[in-house]
């Protein structure tokens, strides 16, 4: 592995200690200020492990990445998103 790898892999889960500190941030918000959320990384973890040639499921994406399984991570700190958040999500459409 080579240095700059050693230093991405470094900083992705630096992200993933820094979203996991955070479980306040809601997805939603992510999505609308960023333009990325948990379930986007989740799917490019995939769509990354299918181009080095492995096969890792959604699911297990998604587990990496929130640090439990999603449905644990969904009843215990998502919210329910607010009218506001709602409208400008659908305005970037």
């Amino acid at each position: 592995m080579s240095d700059k790898d050693k230093i991405e892999a470094a900083v992705f889960r630096r992200l993933l200690a820094h979203l996991d500190d955070r479980k306040d941030v809601q997805n939603i918000e992510l999505m609308n200020l960023a333009g990325f959320c948990r379930n986007c990384l989740s799917k490019w973890y995939v769509a990354a492990a299918e181009e080095a040639g492995d096969n890792v499921d959604y699911d297990a994406a998604r587990e990496r990445v929130y640090g439990m399984p999603y449905g644990e991570w969904k009843d215990q700190y998502q919210k329910e998103a607010t009218a506001e958040q709602l409208a400008a999500f659908s305005k970037k459409d």
